[in-house]
Formats: structure tokens, C-alpha cells, sequence
């Protein structure tokens, strides 16, 4: 299906279509959704991708999934979000927890092209979602609806809306429910919906806010248990803290080529940009950069189906680490480009505008703070039960191509309860002599990150806790990462996977983050990567693990 899509969205530098880059920028200062992307992903049936397939919809793997929609993200973030992911961030809590009806009518809506906001945030409590404030109290057959949401995407426009409200007034973690709620069957005058926010990035989304006034809606609109609602969250969000990350490396995909075509037609000091040999190692970090994002990325959306009980450490890595490297790969591209990455038109819009959108879409839905806060409390119970003695995950989980599993919303565990199989793939590095060095790195920052989570006071296990406790999270984010680095290599079938080349570069960029630098890259290596850079990008291939064909005009 993603080869269908981009054949759909065509060549981005055309400036004759009305899905290129072009009409992407223009739609952007307008602070519009690009109104011909929208009617080409109806007549697509985006909604299908989020869908399960038992359902009626598409949705089978959480890998395959990512995939598709980042085609979307690599040609317009704005389109991405404001079409699809945020009906998928409103649906996965109905997947999980709804009863069959709840679950029927949600994926009928989508089917036909319906939208669905998911209403979370109220801007006095941000993330703290047990102090919200917003009330769906019973009486008799319905809930009575009192209360606002802001900086919900859609919800002007939304057919349904999943909101998150105080259906008891006690305090504690039964307070809250989902509650589904069909818009277009309000009674007239108990809803409002508040002004427009507008943003830096991603202008073209409608953030809004509602509010309801002594509102009615069927009692039969909670969803799962009565007062249940943070375990839901606990579950769900690891589904979409696990795939929307990876989505997201579309627009660093997009930003690394603009680059390079820059850098290969500007010429300084007699020679161009790309031979300059500190641009060409930006360009190639940034490249690798790329390669490790999509490896933690796709290996913990596939583990959604292969390891349930343990992602609810995992998917809070990826939705920490993995927005922090797309951030300052794009950073560091800047960089290269001067100042025309900040020029808001021309061949270098598209990358001014992704350069405001990344912060923005990745940073929804969870931050880095809350991702910390939910790594921090579990990793002494993953020091003591798995590091450095679990055994080798699963091959599935790195075998690319290889049909999963239905992914089991029921499965998912608010706590991995000590478990931590990725960590073991590092034993993989011992079959490559060339990596010994860097293997010992990681296994050595594995064992000090053992100790020094075993001896965290319980004061340093909690949202209270210092600094230095909370810097343990960037590092296992860091060391989970080139696990899952080593796993893809060990497990590829040849090609550029199977080759040592990016693995020594990834695994060299990750110690650069843990401050622990193994020197040099090997001679010749960065110009290795470089030069398989070139040619995905004259091939119009993508730069992520897929190497999928682009549609473009350089395609023979």
C-alpha cells in the first residue's frame, strides 16, 4: 500500500502538482490543510491504515502501519496529523478497552472517511491527566457533560470525540473514564466550540478547544470500565508512543534530501558543499542518525505484537529518544544549508517548514518528561531481573519483512514487571571481530547502568527525583537503541543491512551520545555511507531501512 500512495502523491518537486512541495508550503502560510492532499487520502481510505483488520480496516502489523503513513509525513507533517493520526491516537483506547458495539461504530465512521479527535489536554493540568477537570456525571440513562478540552486537533470539525473525564470526584486512579461521544448528535446549544490556536509548526492543523454546558450523552459511551480510564491509558498509549515516532522520520527523510541537493549544487572554494568534509560527516551523522531512529522505531512497534508484557518501558525509549534525534538532525542540517534554512518559500520552504513541524508533532500526545517518568520507576526492577542475563528476544522482532502476529490489545501490561528482552541483542555484536571494541562499550555501559540503577534511593524513583536519576533514562534509551541497531543487523538477509558499515556508524554515533567516543570512525567508512547516501538519493530511494522506491522524477 505504500507503493500506492506515493505513486499518489507524486513528485514533490513538480510545481505542477498540487500535492508537491510547492502547494504543501503555500497551504502552510495560508494555515491550511492542504485541501487536495485531503481529498486524495479520502479516496485512498487513509482511516483503513488504523483500522483493525478484523474490523473491516488494514491495520495488522504496527510496523507496517508506520510505514505507510509516513509516506504522508515524509511530503507534509500538517497532512499527517490533521487527516489521520490524531483519529488513530482517539481510536487505540476504544481498540483496547471498548465493547464490540463502541469498537463497530468507531471503525464504521473511519471506514467512511470520518474523523475522530481524541480529548485529553486541559491547558491548567497539561499532562497530569488525573487533575482534569472536565465531568460526565450519570444521570439515569446519560452522562451529563460540564466542562472544556483544549488544544484538540479536529474537534471542530470532528464527527466523534473520545474524551477523558472526571466521572467520580474522589481523588486516586478510578476518577476518570473514556467516554465516546458522537458529535453530530449533541442537543442544540450545549456545546461551544472556543477560539483557534494557532502555532510555529504544523499551521495548518485546527488546534481548538470545546466545551460542553450541562450537555447529555448515552451513559453507554464509557468505554471499558466505569472510572477505568488511566489503565486504558497505561495500555494504549504504548500502541501509539510505539508507532507515531516512527512515523514522524518521513520529514526528516524530506529534510536530508533537500540538503543534499544543496550541497551538491553549491560550490565553495572550488569544489561543492558535498565534498566538503565537514558538511559530508553532517550529512552522513544525520544519515545515521536516521537509520537508528527507524531501527528502535520499527523493532518496538513489532514488539507491540512479540512482546506485550514489555513495552511499556520500550515504547516510552522510543517516544523519548527517538524525537530528540530527529530534532537535532534537523538542527545539524541547518547547519549546512545557512541561511536559506530559514527562507519560507522557494526550493528550501518545505524545509523551514519541517523544521517547525518536527518539534510540534513529535512532541504530542507525551513529552520527554513524561516518557522519563514513566522509564524512571522501572529500571531498577529491569537491572535486577534482566540486564546482562535475559535471553536473546525473539528473531520476529527483527526479521523486517516477516509477518507478525495480531497485536493483542489485552496483552499490553502497565508494568514489564522486570522484563527487558531487546537488551540481550547486544550479545549479537561478539559474531562481528570488527565490532569488538564498540561491543565491549555497550555491555560496559549496560553493567554500569545496572549498578547504578540497583543503588537509586527510592527518593530518585519517583517524578520528585534528581537530575542525575532522571539522566539514567537517556542513557538506556541510548544503550536500547543500539541493541536494536545490533538486532536488525543480525537478523537482515545481506544487502546494506547485513553489512557491518552503517552498524559501526550507528553504534559509533550512540557512544557519541553517551559520552563515551571510540575515536574516529574507520578510514573509509563515512565515505562508504556517503556514497550509498548518493545513490538512494539519485535513485529516489528513501534513506530510512526500507530503501522504498520514491515517486519522483529521477525514476527511470
Amino acid at each position: 500500500m505504500t507503493d500506492t500512495l506515493e505513486a499518489l502523491l507524486g513528485d514533490p518537486a513538480d510545481p505542477g502538482n498540487p500535492l508537491g512541495h510547492d502547494a504543501v508550503v503555500a497551504a502552510d502560510e495560508r494555515g491550511e490543510l492542504l485541501a487536495a492532499g485531503e481529498a486524495m487520502l479520502d479516496g485512498y481510505g487513509l482511516n483503513a491504515e488504523f483500522v483493525p483488520a478484523e474490523l473491516g480496516g488494514r491495520f495488522r502489523q504496527a510496523d507496517e502501519m508506520a510505514r505507510v503513513v509516513r509516506a504522508v509525513f515524509r511530503r507534509d507533517c500538517s497532512l499527517g496529523l490533521g487527516y489521520g493520526v490524531t483519529s488513530f491516537i482517539a481510536a487505540v483506547p476504544v481498540w483496547t478497552s471498548g465493547d464490540p458495539g463502541q469498537r463497530r461504530r468507531l471503525a464504521d465512521l473511519l471506514m467512511r472517511n470520518g474523523r475522530a479527535a481524541a480529548g485529553y489536554t486541559e491547558l491548567a493540568h497539561g499532562n497530569d491527566f488525573t487533575r482534569n477537570e472536565l465531568t460526565a456525571r450519570r444521570d439515569g440513562a446519560s452522562l451529563i457533560l460540564d466542562g472544556r478540552k483544549e488544544l484538540v486537533n479536529n474537534v471542530a470539525r470532528a464527527d466523534a470525540v473520545v474524551l477523558f473525564a472526571r466521572t467520580a470526584e474522589e481523588a486516586g486512579s478510578r476518577s476518570h473514564s473514556h467516554v465516546l461521544v458522537d458529535l453530530t448528535a449533541l442537543p442544540a446549544g450545549r456545546r461551544r466550540h472556543l477560539p483557534r490556536f494557532r502555532t510555529a509548526g504544523v499551521r495548518g492543523c485546527l488546534l481548538g478547544g470545546v466545551e460542553f454546558r450541562d450537555c447529555p450523552v448515552p451513559a453507554d459511551g464509557v468505554v471499558g470500565p466505569y472510572g477505568g480510564a488511566m489503565e486504558t491509558v497505561l495500555t494504549a498509549f504504548q500502541v501509539t508512543r510505539g508507532v507515531l515516532p516512527g512515523v514522524v522520520i518521513g520529514a526528516l527523510d524530506t529534510q536530508l534530501r533537500v540538503v543534499l541537493d544543496f550541497a551538491r549544487g553549491r560550490t565553495l572554494y572550488g569544489r561543492s558543499v558535498a565534498d566538503l568534509p565537514h558538511a559530508r560527516a553532517t550529512i552522513t551523522g544525520v544519515f545515521l542518525d536516521l537509520l537508528v531512529a527507524d531501527c528502535l522505531s520499527t523493532v518496538v512497534a513489532r514488539a507491540l505484537h512479540v512482546l506485550p508484557g514489555e513495552t511499556s518501558v520500550s515504547t516510552a525509549a522510543v517516544k523519548y529518544l527517538v524525537p530528540r534525534l530527529l530534532h537535532d538532525g534537523a538542527y545539524r542540517l541547518s547547519t549546512v544549508l545557512g541561511a536559506r534554512s530559514y527562507l519560507r518559500e522557494g526550493p528550501y520552504g518545505i524545509f523551514q517548514k519541517n523544521m517547525r513541524d518536527i518539534p510540534l508533532v513529535t512532541f504530542a500526545h507525551a513529552n520527554a518528561a513524561v516518557c522519563q517518568a514513566t522509564m524512571l520507576p522501572q529500571l531498577p526492577r529491569l537491572a535486577r531481573r534482566s540486564w546482562l542475563e535475559a535471553e536473546p528476544p525473539p528473531a520476529a522482532l527483527f526479521r523486517l519483512g516477516d509477518p507478525l502476529p495480531p497485536l493483542e490489545y489485552g496483552a499490553l501490561r502497565p508494568s514489564a514487571r522486570g522484563a527487558d528482552s531487546l537488551t540481550a541483542a547486544l550479545a549479537s555484536l561478539a559474531e562481528a571481530p570488527d565490532l569488538a571494541d564498540l561491543a565491549s562499550l555497550f555491555t560496559g555501559e549496560l553493567r554500569s547502568l545496572r549498578r547504578r540503577c540497583l543503588d537509586l534511593p527510592p527518593g530518585d524513583r519517583t517524578v520528585t527525583a534528581r537530575r542525575s536519576a532522571f539522566d539514567l533514562t537517556d542513557r538506556y534509551a541510548t544503550v536500547l537503541a543500539a541493541a536494536a541497531c545490533a538486532g536488525v543487523w543480525r537478523h537482515a538477509d545481506g544487502g546494506f543491512l547485513g553489512d557491518t558499515v552503517w552498524l559501526t556508524g550507528a553504534l559509533w554515533r550512540l557512544a557519541g551520545r553517551l559520552g563515551r567516543s571510540p575515536g574516529p570512525l574507520p578510514d573509509g567508512l563515512e565515505r562508504r555511507l556517503f556514497t550509498d547516501l548518493l545513490a538512494r538519493h539519485d535513485g529516489d530511494r528513501t534513506f530510512d531501512l526500507d530503501r522504498r522506491r520514491l515517486a519522483g522524477r529521477h525514476v527511470p
